[in-house]
């Protein structure tokens, strides 16, 4: 199983949820790339995972896939109503 690596940015995102009383475990940032609900195609061989995070809301985790390893790129919290499909 590849590597999967933070960068800068996403760990900036990670305190600025934190600070708003958002506090996502990095595990269970892990477990969105690789058991996700949902993915899709972003640009640039991007990759955008995303899992239920409560009720109303799902965790979204942009992502690259590299030869030897998977970088998060950035996450964020959005609406399952927005996201989610019936």
């Amino acid at each position: 199983m590849k590597e999967i690596r933070f960068s800068e940015h996403s760990q900036i995102k990670i305190e600025i949820l934190a600070n708003h009383g958002l506090t996502i475990e990095p595990e269970f940032i892990i477990d969105v790339v690789r058991s996700p609900d949902r993915l899709e195609s972003g640009e640039e061989d991007k990759q955008i995972a995303q899992k239920r995070l409560d009720e109303t809301r799902v965790l979204r985790v942009v992502y690259r896939e590299f030869n030897a390893f998977i970088l998060i790129i950035t996450l964020y919290p959005g609406r399952r109503s927005r996201y989610e499909k019936n």
